[in-house]
């Protein structure tokens, strides 16, 4: 069985990775198994590069297939912002309600089409030399709504719209979500490069 690495030790990451590959005989896990494991500094200023600066840093280090993921997201009306710093965009790391209250203020005063903004997710996978075999991107576009709707997901999933379903990322099924999702959409991209590394023996 091949194991997969993904770069990163964000369970939340790892649950969706993991339904989303559970049909293929691969074992995925993050770095949790490797407390020695360094950590990647994400410099590179784009989601594609942070990604890749996981991957081909990690996998000669742990000898093993690492999956670089960095996703956001995005709204073309800020400039692109939250972007690349979307974990932090309130300046801590990962606290969804601080990034989500500034979120809001940034865009009081933006109406209908100025609210459109995507989800982005960026996956590059490495041998376990360090050298990229796949890169992709996968996007979901919505809207973002004014106030907080549900309390499923994570990040800004509770002010993200999904128009077709006239609901949030926080008020959607979670089956629903995984579906659609951007990192859906990436992985369906990597499914047959890994299906290719299995029928050589990985």
């Amino acid at each position: 069985m091949l194991r997969l690495v993904l770069g990163s030790r964000n369970k939340k990451k790892l649950g969706e990775m993991v339904e989303l590959l559970a049909d293929l005989p691969v074992e995925v896990t993050d770095l949790t198994p490797y407390p020695n494991a360094p950590p990647v500094e994400e410099t590179a200023g784009s989601f594609v590069g942070n990604a890749t600066l996981k991957a081909t840093q990690l996998a000669p280090v742990l000898g093993a297939w690492v999956m670089g993921e960095d996703s956001g997201l995005c709204v073309p009306a800020l400039g692109g912002d939250p972007g690349v710093d979307s974990a932090l965009y309130a300046g801590t790391h990962g606290d969804d309600a601080a990034n989500n209250a500034k979120l809001l203020r940034e865009m009081a005063h933006l109406t209908g089409d100025e609210r459109a903004a995507y989800y982005i997710s960026t996956a590059v996978l490495s041998d376990p030399t360090g050298k990229v075999v796949a890169q992709v991107e996968g996007r979901c576009h919505g809207v973002i709504v004014d106030a907080l709707r549900g309390a499923g997901g994570f990040g800004y999933d509770p002010l993200f719209l999904v128009p077709e379903f006239g609901k949030t990322f926080g008020e959607l099924p979670p089956e629903v979500k995984r579906a659609m999702s951007h990192r859906a959409m990436a992985f369906q991209q990597l499914r047959p490069v890994i299906e290719r590394i299995l029928a050589v023996g990985g």
